[in-house]
């Protein structure tokens, strides 16, 4: 069978790293075709030089089994290859339709106007092939992120594409949102379409995909059926045997109380919530999206603003009016949104690292002591099996789980003593989430009191030693970590406002 496409022995380096080593890759007519690997194994690479982002270096690539250069973007385009990036690419206070026709818009009188009817009319007709109920004239930022993600789908079919690339395309989306997602997946796989689709979640890929092509470190693995076995996908993609993090609940009921929280409100967002977190405690946060967990941890943080309550650590009473509050008592936050929130991406790794703590590196109070700063830096590298090719690299040309690891180890680097972990491993491959599952029962065990906030809940069973569960600003409930399940969080989760339930 001819492959739509293919490449052979694809290279490609960048300065201090060798991306992509004779890669071998293909993608049939009408299949999903899974591309897996750790961050940093080279696939988002790879697929950028399928859509003309970068320049191959070296081998071949074929479109239809004859030989092709992919010049640019809009070259891509032309060969009917589109890509759904992680991080969409639309203007918010443009419609649908215009988003997807921008640079393209029908005109009418020579040209001289835009035609505005058939600009949406097109738009209609696209929405009606994917079965969509949007309308063209909405404007994106009235629009959720699921269904922004189908009007990039529908962007990339308006260049009639035959092969469509898809990078983590449910990382910000719920079930119901997965589940539509994969019915277009499967009407356009009847169509005759090749799909690439990236992911780090082993159970879409078994749902969704017909082959895995596994990648580690600039090199093809292997391609085998998606009905493999899990541990041996796992196995290919880590070449090495995870550690895994064994679920062990310390007794902390005598240890320090570190942090308490008393009454918190702001809004509708955060009704009443108090909680307190014992030195050597992992403390989850279960909850469905929008449940407030997040509000919570920035208005301990001091991100946000609070309307009443308290959070004292220690057993004192600390106003919290921003981070640099939260910072000095001791807490660190770690984002979900690492990008935004956690790092400076135009600065290099070390600058990363150490800027928290930033005053500790001055000599005689005005000098940076460079020397100290590569050297802790340098320990924190190591400790976490950052992937860089130096100090220096900056922060935004890092892969997103490494760049996830940089924001760890910050905090680790402030000795914070409360530590908030909101989405830990959102975006990061199975080998490095069993690291941090690692880490963060390490820190726990030297005393550090650490919140887990995850939408995943086999994540908070696994790591947390009590459970909180909140829904619509509310705690709702309160679990033994050795008595929580999947079923009965679930429950709290929706439970709207029935007293909060303690399980032991």
């Amino acid at each position: 069978m001819t492959s739509l496409v293919s490449v052979k022995n694809l290279s490609k380096s960048f300065p201090g790293v060798k991306a992509l080593d004779k890669v071998h890759f293909d993608l049939r007519a009408g299949e999903v075709h899974a591309l897996m690997g750790e961050n940093g194994a080279g696939k988002s690479t790879l697929m950028k030089i399928l859509a003309g982002v970068y320049q191959k270096d070296g081998g071949d690539m074929l479109l239809d089994g004859q030989p092709v250069e992919i010049e640019s973007p809009a070259h891509a385009q032309t060969l009917a290859i589109g890509i759904v990036h992680q991080e969409l690419h639309l203007m918010n206070h443009l419609t649908a339709a215009q988003n997807i026709f921008l640079g393209r818009e029908p005109r009418r009188l020579g040209g001289l106007f835009l035609d505005e009817e058939k600009l949406n009319q097109d738009t209609q007709t696209l929405f009606d092939r994917l079965n969509l109920a949007l309308s063209p004239t909405t404007t994106i930022g009235e629009l959720t992120v699921a269904r922004q993600q189908m009007v990039e789908i529908a962007k990339a079919l308006s260049f009639k594409s035959r092969v469509l690339i898809m990078d983590e395309p449910t990382a910000a989306l719920n079930n119901a949102e997965i589940d539509e997602l994969f019915r277009i997946i499967r009407q356009l796989k009847s169509e005759g379409v090749g799909i690439v689709y990236i992911s780090h979640k082993m159970d879409e890929i078994q749902r969704i995909a017909d082959r895995i092509t596994v990648m580690r470190d600039g090199c093809t693995i292997g391609t085998m059926p998606a009905s493999t076995p899990l541990q041996q996908v796992i196995a290919m993609m880590v070449g090495r045997n995870l550690e895994q993090a064994e679920k062990h609940i310390p007794d902390t009921s005598a240890h320090e109380v570190l942090l308490e929280v008393r009454g918190l409100n702001h809004g509708r967002f955060i009704r009443n919530v108090s909680f307190s977190l014992r030195r050597g405690e992992i403390l989850g946060f279960a909850g469905l999206m929008g449940a407030g967990r997040t509000e919570v941890a920035r208005a301990v943080f001091g991100a946000d603003p609070i309307d009443s309550g308290e959070v004292r650590v220690r057993g004192k009473t600390i106003p919290i009016n921003a981070p640099i509050d939260a910072v000095r008592a001791g807490i660190g936050y770690l984002s979900e949104d690492r990008k935004q929130f956690g790092l400076a991406t135009g600065m290099d790794v070390a600058s990363n690292i150490t800027l928290p703590s930033l005053r500790r590196w001055l000599k005689w109070g005005v000098f940076l002591n460079q020397s100290a700063i590569r050297s802790v830096s340098q320990k924190m590298v190591e400790k976490l099996h950052i992937k860089t090719p130096s100090l220096t690299q900056t922060a935004k040309l890092l892969s997103g789980g490494n760049q996830q690891k940089v924001v760890i180890a910050k905090w680790l680097v402030q000795d914070c003593d409360v530590l908030i972990f909101d989405e830990p491993t959102r975006g990061i491959d199975v080998g490095a989430k069993s690291e941090i599952y690692k880490l963060l029962n390490d820190l726990a065990a030297q005393g550090k009191a650490i919140i887990v906030i995850s939408s995943e809940l086999p994540e908070v069973l696994l790591l947390s030693h009590r459970v909180l569960v909140m829904c619509e600003g509310r705690i709702t409930g309160e679990m033994a970590g050795d008595v929580a399940t999947q079923e009965s969080l679930m429950a709290l989760a929706t439970q709207r406002d029935a007293p909060a339930a303690t399980m032991h």
